[in-house]
């Protein structure tokens, strides 16, 4: 894979995804973001783009661990994969942090106040992310199945599918904001000096929380609705041909 200052971040990150903790480490954003330049988005976090080259080259060289090319899966099973992982694990967490959040403002709340606005954020983030998700189980997710599994075009309640993924890639840039928000108001998830153990369990959460919110965002933005805006033209294409 060659890679250029003109080279698209997100499509690096969904063409090898050993690049991706290249870019998280220099603090460019690969998935709600990613459809900039290496240029730009050098320019924008004052990072060398030559350096950054060489460390992404680097990176594409080495044994791949995560062993999952997601852009050769069909579309329905990578949807049916996002809903059953990143969905299912978005469910779980918010029960479990929540209660995390709401203890550490009662008990730490008076010597960090910032804590108020993390959990505030935290909970704005659920109820968004929550809603979303159901928009994609019910309406989006079922639609590119169902293309996948008809071979043609099928009739759809929004208009081509280009209309619900910019709704859901703008929710997405929203979660991008909230999370940047949380990181910088936890000093990137490092807990203070008198934090106690729940204190640090719940930072350590909320970091595999963002984690696992770029590789699903990455993994809808960057690979499953391109190829899903790709699929249905080429059906569009295919029937009119034919007629």
């Amino acid at each position: 894979m060659r890679i250029t200052i003109q080279s698209i971040v997100g499509q690096l990150v969904a063409d090898d995804y050993r690049t991706a903790p290249v870019f998280k480490r220099h603090g460019i954003d690969f998935c709600c973001n990613g459809n900039r330049s290496i240029a730009e988005a050098c320019e924008r976090k004052s990072v060398e783009s030559e350096a950054l080259i060489r460390e992404l080259e680097e990176a594409t060289q080495t044994a791949d661990t995560q062993g999952i090319d997601y852009k050769s899966w069909p579309l329905d099973l990578l949807a049916e994969y996002i809903e059953k992982k990143h969905h299912r694990y978005v469910d779980t967490r918010i029960q479990e942090i929540s209660p995390f959040l709401d203890k550490l403002v009662r008990v730490h709340g008076d010597r960090h106040p910032e804590l108020e606005e993390i959990r505030q954020i935290f909970k704005e983030s659920a109820g968004e992310l929550t809603v979303h998700m159901k928009k994609e189980e019910f309406m989006l997710f079922p639609y590119i199945k169902k293309m996948v599994k008809e071979g043609v075009p099928v009739r759809s309640p929004f208009g081509t599918v280009q209309d619900p993924i910019r709704a859901m890639m703008h929710d997405h840039d929203g979660e991008g904001e909230r999370f940047r928000r949380i990181a910088e108001l936890t000093h990137e998830y490092t807990a203070p000096a008198d934090a106690c153990n729940t204190y640090r369990v719940t930072y350590a959460m909320l970091k595999e929380f963002e984690d696992d919110l770029h590789l699903h965002i990455h993994l809808e933005n960057n690979i499953l609705f391109p190829g899903a805006i790709v699929l249905e033209e080429s059906l569009a294409s295919a029937q009119a041909s034919q007629g």
